[in-house]
């Protein structure tokens, strides 16, 4: 086991911290990745007729015979 640790260095153990600059790197993917999911939601809310007020429009058919089936 130490031996394959020695042929792929110190980079590769499965127990280094990671550097300053890689923790900075994931902080900032991860406010652009929530910044990202926001600007959907609020797409979404827009597009959502319940939070626009609006009802939605119902088919002539549907209001003739709301059980088709039975």
């Amino acid at each position: 086991m130490s031996e394959n640790f020695l042929e792929h260095g110190p980079h590769l153990h499965a127990h280094s911290a990671p550097t300053t600059q890689q923790m900075r790197t994931v902080g900032q993917r991860r406010r652009d990745a929530e910044e990202k999911l926001e600007q959907h939601l609020q797409e979404a809310r827009h597009k959502d007729p319940l939070h626009t007020g609006q009802l939605p429009v119902q088919d002539a058919g549907d209001a003739a015979d709301p059980n088709p089936a039975g």
